[in-house]
């Protein structure tokens, strides 16, 4: 009785669900037509450019979100709105993205969040063959990790930042889980653990306390670590839940990064940057001449015109004079005046000057 009361009282509600779902569905695809008429409208004019415009698509997202009365949190907006954009956004030219592979890694998450699951995905084997990718045309845009909460800056990213002629064109931080995973669960058998060297590093002191005897071996990737642990039944590999799941392997735990909070940073690049959207993000690198008060000279234009700054990472330039390349994030559009201004004098005086990338801020 109680049961047949309970489904009486859901059947309207869930009728009503099943009503606000088709309304939604005709909407959706009223807005893919439109964002189709905007792409012709184009044509016409004979307006030609990338199809990904990152700060219009943070516009539409933000502009939502200050608008939303709830329930729906904001996060969640702007992960539904993502997927929106994509899938429009792919009815007109759908986006190549190179990433670390194979399937399962972060950086393929980290793609799928930042630009929807509306893409082409072109899985690298290495971080240069991502930049390369983009560079030669074969992707549109890449997804780099640069930095780890635990173990910092992600070293190779930022040589390959140095010398690239690609732009940041936004950023991306997602939560880090990582999985001990076989291929039955358990390890019975297992010799090898391996791993990123970041994943090795983050989970270190958890495989030291729980599994001492395990050989830790890195590889390129976690996903790559997943794939041979898949195929050799010696082997455990540190991965994601995406990772596990492609590659059909179990877990012996979860959550084995050192710290619960382990989060990682990417940036998507492309060969062009985004325009300004009043909530930005600026990526630097500069160098200064190797003598006393100059990195604090190199800081002065910063605070004179109330620049704020949200990373300053050193590193070594490799040239044997113990000299090194800042990389700076600092709030705010370069095209903004007071930044613009900051950044006109800091330009005079530093041995080194590249803007990355100006991107709206996540």
């Amino acid at each position: 009785m109680a049961d047949a009361k309970l489904q009486a009282s859901l059947e309207p509600l869930r009728a009503r669900i099943d009503a606000l779902d088709e309304q939604i569905l005709v909407l959706l695809n009223q807005r893919a037509q439109t964002a189709l008429q905007v792409g012709d409208v184009k044509k016409r004019f004979d307006v030609t450019g990338p199809v990904l415009k990152p700060e219009r698509e943070a516009l539409i997202v933000r502009r939502l979100q200050t608008i939303n009365n709830g329930p729906i949190p904001e996060a969640a907006v702007a992960a539904i709105w993502g997927q929106v954009i994509s899938a429009c956004r792919g009815l007109e030219s759908v986006l190549t993205v190179a990433f670390l592979g194979p399937q399962g890694s972060f950086s393929e998450q980290a793609a799928f969040e930042h630009f929807g699951n509306a893409i082409e995905s072109l899985r690298c084997e290495s971080f240069d063959e991502v930049f390369r990718s983009v560079e030669a045309g074969q992707a549109d845009v890449g997804m780099v990790p640069v930095e780890n909460s635990t173990e910092g800056a992600v070293n190779h990213s930022l040589d390959l930042l140095l010398n690239t002629s690609l732009k940041v064109l936004g950023e991306r931080t997602i939560r880090i889980h990582h999985n001990l995973l076989t291929r039955t669960g358990g390890l019975e058998g297992v010799t090898q653990v391996l791993g990123h060297p970041q994943a090795l590093a983050q989970c270190q002191a958890w495989l030291s306390r729980h599994y001492p005897g395990l050989e830790r071996m890195p590889v390129a990737s976690n996903a790559q670590a997943a794939r041979v642990a898949s195929e050799n039944p010696g082997c455990a590999a540190i991965a994601g839940d995406s990772a596990a799941v492609a590659w059909g392997l179990s877990a012996v735990a979860s959550g084995i990064q050192d710290d619960p909070q382990n989060q990682t940073r990417f940036l998507a690049v492309g060969p062009r940057d985004a325009g300004p959207t009043g909530r930005d993000k600026t990526s630097l690198i500069l160098a200064v001449p190797n003598r006393a008060g100059a990195v604090y000279e190199m800081l002065a234009p910063l605070s004179q015109y109330g620049v704020s700054m949200t990373r300053f990472e050193s590193r070594p330039a490799r040239t044997g004079q113990w000299e090194y390349y800042f990389y700076v994030d600092i709030l705010g559009h370069h095209q903004d005046e007071p930044v613009a201004l900051a950044l006109a004098e800091l330009r005079q005086q530093v041995a080194f000057f590249k803007i990355l990338g100006s991107y709206p801020r996540q």
